[in-house]
């Protein structure tokens, strides 16, 4: 795990699984739990790919889940003092790019790929299978977790800032240049 990021990616992993939650039983929880947290590594490493970006996530927080919250209907429970104080490390970037990662393993394995060009690089990450290759027994150990639909409105708040930092469109040349 990337260390100086690691409370956003356990706080944003967390609420995935909490709005999204496994299937019941052990090992469903632990492979659910797996793939959140690949899921929020590369997006956190992604989202803040320099040790400068790092440092600024630290220095002004990540946000909270309360705008989250909202889009799945949870806002009966808003930020508040007595909220679990893991909520206020959740990123909403990281986890918007984190579901567009859950939905759709192709677009997971890209990101996996860009990896290398981030500070962090693929060490902190490890294996991605999971995200990029998922079995038949991922899916059903976190079937709301790995369903597009599901995920989709939580994914659609980032994901053309994700499709445009992993899939940048073609350098524009004047007209003198072809």
């Amino acid at each position: 795990m990337l260390s100086d990021l690691s409370p956003v990616i356990a706080a944003s992993a967390r609420w995935l699984l909490s709005a999204f939650p496994p299937a019941a039983g052990p090992l469903n929880d632990a492979l659910a739990q797996a793939q959140a947290q690949h899921a929020a590594t590369i997006a956190a490493a992604l989202r803040y790919p320099t040790a400068l970006d790092a440092e600024l996530l630290n220095l002004l927080g990540p946000g909270g889940s309360g705008a989250l919250d909202h889009v799945t209907g949870a806002a009966a429970h808003p930020l508040t003092d007595a909220a679990p104080a893991w909520r206020t490390q959740v990123d909403e970037t990281v986890v918007s790019w984190a579901a567009c990662l859950l939905a759709d393993p192709a677009l997971a394995a890209v990101a996996a790929a860009c990896l290398a060009a981030t500070h962090h690089g693929a060490n902190g990450v490890g294996d991605a299978r999971r995200l990029t290759i998922p079995s038949p027994r991922d899916h059903r150990a976190a079937p709301l977790l790995r369903h597009p639909d599901l995920l989709g409105p939580i994914a659609d708040l980032h994901r053309e800032s994700l499709l445009g930092l992993l899939h940048p469109g073609p350098a524009l040349t004047s007209p003198g240049h072809r």
